[in-house]
């Protein structure tokens, strides 16, 4: 189907493998694409409206301009070939079927893969029921997994299974649970402890009662719920209690989060590693290894489900939300304080790692105590700024905003957060404004790193737009000066960036060195990448501009590295140009003109070319007529061509 159909659902019953039979299906060699397979969990996404910045992020569309997201992603696709899966879609099948519609007609290269407890009702969409496991038969597909989970929990259930007699008996248990896999799964993790025949019993007595599952509710369903409710009774109540309050939890979490946030009453801390080590036993919690992540947990949304029920019946809703809510705001806080350090690298993979939680969190508090949201969503300012998620940003930090105090320092780093993604995003006008109003709420809390840092943002919203003269005065060294302050801490190292930009765009490439080589330094003592990265991009600007085209390569391969590795797509856009421009000036055009080919690729995933900004464009423009003037048009458009097919993931 995925060969011939545009838009396959997958729908069923919770539990019934939907997804895993979704990953089984674009895992196959012949469904891959020239623009990728990108795989959309849509499970922990609360809010719709963040329905298509998530498909955006997961397919690598950082957009940074003021357009509407889904006009934005819609342009992006539109040349594309792809596959893209919709993970989970139940909790929002109108905004996914206003999504897919929109993203079908504009993308003819398209092909959706959705799974929902429900169909996405779209015109022209093909709807595939997936049935549990065939459960007939000694050799059933049922009987497999039963056994193959039981095998896992214990290598002795191999001798329940290998005997025909105990075997027409794991074939029933198997019929009891109509072949739906996750509630096989649930009763072999049970054999761990108990024999073939308790597991049958306790089982039956469990379906003869079915005191959990609601008259309304469809055999199936019935069926799951009731597998669902009687591992639930099975477990120790520490385990039930655990089990509840981990429903908390969007997407996966470590063991940090769930000692801080699940511990209480019968629960101590020392306790939860090893109580949610049996529920990980009985297969209620799943456990990956991530590289440079350790160890994550999860639950399926079925089993969270009930666990939430359960939650709720125990009246401790809010206050679970409350320590999850508060957990991840003290956990921002410190990547924050951490973001100028040697650890800047781990704390970009782990706030990115903890996205879906960090979402859950600013929704909650944004009802429940605004002003912590609104000193969350200002501590995520490098998350939204440097990271790619300036769409995003700017929603959390104007709806906290609009709720919270409008005085003091957390007022005033939201102002300024918020600044910054008006400012990527290219809406000058906001920027200049947000600059202006930080500005006066900085001078207000006699604290220079606020003052430095409102410099930075309005100097920066004045370059961009072409007044490097005026970006000087602003954040130049003179008003760094003035403002006094640690010349260690973000705001001078900023207002230092801002003032080698402006100096480039002077043509005062040697100050623009110098001030980049300090800044660098500085950077480089702090153990800091992303700003050092940008002091590179200086540097080759500079060396460029001074005629050292070999030194700008080497300086803008740095920078690129440094980008790599903190996932910038706006600076690696930036740096493909200058070495685009170097390249040429050394004589390569070829090179050139496929590097600018690269470069087109990573701008499109910005949204914005250049940033419309005069001297990006210029010196852009500058290596494209070398290129030319060195291998002509044809081979340009050539070799251009080549580099736009360049990998962006």
């Amino acid at each position: 189907m995925l060969a011939s159909r545009r838009l396959t659902t997958l729908t069923g019953v919770g539990g019934v493998g939907k997804s895993r039979l979704a990953l089984r299906a674009v895992s196959d060699p012949e469904q891959a694409r020239p623009d990728g397979v990108w795989w959309v969990e849509l499970s922990p996404l609360r809010d719709p409206g963040l329905l298509t910045m998530t498909v955006a992020h997961a397919v690598g569309l950082a957009d940074h301009s003021a357009r509407p997201l889904d006009e934005e992603l819609c342009a992006w696709m539109a040349d594309k070939e792809l596959l893209l899966v919709l993970d989970t879609c139940e909790h929002m099948v109108a905004e996914c079927r206003h999504l897919v519609g929109e993203l079908l007609q504009s993308a003819p290269g398209l092909t959706v893969l959705a799974t929902s407890r429900e169909p996405l009702d779209s015109p022209c969409e093909k709807v595939v029921e997936v049935c549990p496991l065939p459960c007939g038969g000694p050799d059933s597909d049922a009987l497999a997994l039963f056994r193959a989970r039981a095998l896992t929990a214990t290598p002795e259930a191999a001798a329940a299974f290998d005997d025909p007699g105990r075997a027409r008996l794991a074939a029933e248990v198997c019929r009891r649970l109509d072949g739906i896999p996750l509630a096989l799964e649930l009763a072999g993790a049970r054999m761990r402890l108990w024999t073939l025949e308790q597991v049958a019993q306790r089982l039956g007595t469990r379906f003869a009662v079915l005191s959990d599952s609601g008259p309304g509710l469809q055999p199936r369903h019935r069926t799951m719920r009731t597998a669902i409710g009687w591992s639930h009774e099975l477990c120790e109540p520490v385990e039930r209690l655990l089990w509840a309050r981990l429903s908390v939890f969007t997407g996966d979490f470590d063991i940090a989060a769930a000692r801080a946030v699940c511990s209480g009453g019968p629960l101590p801390a020392s306790r939860v590693e090893r109580v949610l080590a049996g529920l990980v036993a009985k297969s209620v919690v799943r456990r990956t290894l991530e590289r440079g992540a350790g160890a994550r947990y999860r639950m399926l949304d079925t089993i969270r489900e009930y666990g939430h029920d359960w939650l709720t019946e125990l009246g401790e809703v809010q206050t679970v939300a409350d320590r999850h809510a508060h957990w991840y705001a003290a956990l921002c806080q410190a990547a924050d304080r951490g973001w100028m350090t040697p650890e800047q690298v781990d704390w970009y993979r782990r706030i990115t790692a903890e996205h879906a939680q960090l979402r859950t969190a600013l929704e909650h508090l944004l009802g429940a105590d605004p002003a912590a949201a609104l000193e969350m969503a200002g501590a995520l300012w490098f998350f939204w700024f440097s990271c790619g998620h300036v769409h995003e940003g700017r929603g959390f930090l104007e709806r906290a905003l609009r709720t919270a105090p409008g005085t003091g320092a957390a007022y005033t780093q939201a102002l300024w957060a918020l600044g910054l993604t008006t400012l990527l995003q290219g809406d000058m006008d906001a920027a200049l404004e947000l600059g202006a109003e930080c500005t006066r709420a900085a001078a207000r809390l006699a604290d220079p790193e606020p003052e430095l840092r409102a410099a930075y943002l309005h100097g920066v919203s004045v370059l961009m737009p072409g007044d490097p003269v005026r970006a000087l005065e602003l954040a130049g060294p003179r008003a760094r000066a003035a403002h006094g302050g640690r010349t260690s801490g973000p705001g001078w190292l900023l207002c230092r960036l801002a003032t080698g930009y402006a100096l480039c765009d002077l043509e005062r490439f040697e100050e623009a060195a110098e001030e980049a080589r300090g800044l660098r330094e500085a950077c480089a003592e702090l153990g800091e990448r992303w700003l050092r990265a940008y002091a590179d991009y200086i540097l080759a600007v500079a060396a460029l501009g001074l005629g050292h085209h070999g030194e700008a390569a080497r300086h803008v391969r740095a920078m690129l590295s440094g980008k790599r590795l903190l996932g910038d797509r706006f600076g690696i856009a930036l740096g493909l140009d200058v070495l685009a421009a170097a390249v040429a000036a050394l004589g390569d055009g070829e090179l050139a003109a496929r590097l600018l080919g690269t470069g087109h690729a990573w701008w499109r995933t910005v949204g914005r070319p250049q940033m419309g900004s005069p001297s990006l464009t210029a010196l852009r423009d500058r290596g494209e007529r070398q290129a030319r003037a060195a291998i002509g048009d044809e081979a340009y458009e050539a070799a251009f061509l080549g580099g736009t097919a360049a990998s962006t993931g």
